[in-house]
């Protein structure tokens, strides 16, 4: 027997696993990191995160990112060696984390490597007779594992879409896993770039899951802000969406997508929500002047409109939900206060911390959940819910 197919046996038998998941988002403004101790495997599962931390990018990492990053033309050599760069570049901060948190290489079994997401293409989007969903992440998993010396699980979302999924949202399994109630029906919202659901109804089975991209979060926000109030990231507590006036018949025409209109489930990217469809939308009603502030009001409004009514007609249909959320949105107060407003009086919305959970860190522990399942479960019982194959994702690399 390969020595690696012999330690491989020999890890999916242990009683716990020390998984580093990582998850690099649209945002582009750093890599969580999280470190997590993990038992069991499918409903058996029990996982503790005992570190966290989101290690800031070098300034470098955006500039070039934003070169291939939701682009149909690009410049495909720099593509490729963003490709190793990257992965690289994670596995370098892997050994960073795992340093300052006097933590050696040895005692950690597996890296669950998300990578970073250039372009995400599914067949409702590129409307192309002979294709299939596609979907791109870089940052290789070889990189990543001979960089920091560790087993490497990536490329989750390839073997979705390849099983005939849409390669996203992922979290539908391991949103079950972890936090599924037998007291409440419950809503994991996300609110990274583009937001998206978990519908988990109470003491229901993994068939009676709903997971969907609902629109943007801070994807048109942020590239906003990039662009017309540099050298800001974001808008930091809502600052200067609050300076402005929501634009009514600019919210209306940024709402007629027909995405925004198709049934669940759903996925899209900032391929179709950014700046150009927002150009797009004022060109046609005429209105390229606006005041930036004005803009950004209305884009915050557009985003809690889309979450907030979508979230109040899952409550018409199963009741009372309790919407957990995580996600860089969530540290955005009138993005916040806008979907409560919206969800109306059936939908409790929370933080994330109110499950024992950092809202930052979720989805880097979920990849190192669905990294467990690959070495010690078994396929992901999803094949009932409509878009979600029954699979093990991700593909291995070996440090050696």
């Amino acid at each position: 027997m390969h020595p690696h197919i012999h330690a491989l046996y020999e890890l999916s038998a242990k009683p716990q696993r020390t998984i580093v998941g990582l998850m690099s988002g649209t945002s582009m403004d750093g890599l969580d990191v999280a470190l997590c101790r993990v038992s069991g495997a499918g409903r058996d599962t029990r996982i503790e995160v005992e570190h966290f931390t989101t290690c800031a990018y070098p300034k470098e990492y955006s500039q070039r990112l934003r070169q291939v990053f939701a682009k149909r033309d690009i410049d495909l050599q720099h593509l490729t060696l963003l490709n190793a760069w990257v992965g690289r570049l994670h596995g370098q901060l892997v050994k960073q984390c795992l340093a300052q948190w006097q933590v050696s290489a040895d005692e950690v079994d597996a890296i669950a490597s998300h990578g970073q997401t250039v372009y995400h293409c599914p067949k409702a989007q590129h409307g192309l007779d002979g294709y299939p969903n596609a979907t791109l992440q870089i940052g290789d998993g070889c990189h990543v594992a001979c960089t920091s010396g560790i087993l490497t699980i990536s490329d989750f979302r390839q073997k979705h879409i390849a099983a005939g999924g849409e390669g996203a949202p992922l979290a539908a399994y391991g949103d079950y896993l972890y936090f599924a109630s037998t007291d409440e029906h419950r809503v994991l919202l996300n609110l990274g770039g583009i937001a998206n659901i978990t519908l988990l109804p109470k003491a229901g089975e993994l068939s009676d899951t709903l997971c969907a991209d609902l629109g943007p979060g801070n994807t048109m926000l942020d590239a906003y802000v990039q662009r017309y109030f540099a050298p800001r990231q974001f808008d930091e507590n809502s600052t200067l969406a609050r300076q402005g006036q929501v634009h009514e018949p600019l919210l209306a025409k940024l709402s007629k997508h027909p995405f925004l209109h198709a049934a669940m489930p759903k996925t899209t990217g900032p391929e179709v929500f950014n700046l150009a469809y927002l150009a797009q939308c004022q060109a046609a009603l005429g209105e390229t002047h606006l005041a930036h502030e004005d803009v950004l009001a209305t884009l915050c409004e557009f985003a809690a409109y889309q979450v907030g009514t979508q979230l109040a007609r899952l409550a018409k249909s199963h009741g009372l939900l309790h919407v957990y959320a995580s996600g860089g949105g969530v540290h955005n107060p009138l993005l916040m206060a806008r979907i409560a407003y919206f969800s109306g009086e059936q939908v409790r919305l929370d933080s994330l911390t109110q499950l024992g959970m950092n809202p930052d860190a979720k989805e880097a522990v979920l990849f190192a959940l669905l990294a467990n399942e690959t070495l010690a479960g078994q396929p992901a019982k999803a094949a009932t819910i409509e878009g979600m194959p029954q699979i093990s994702m991700g593909k291995l690399s070996f440090p050696d």
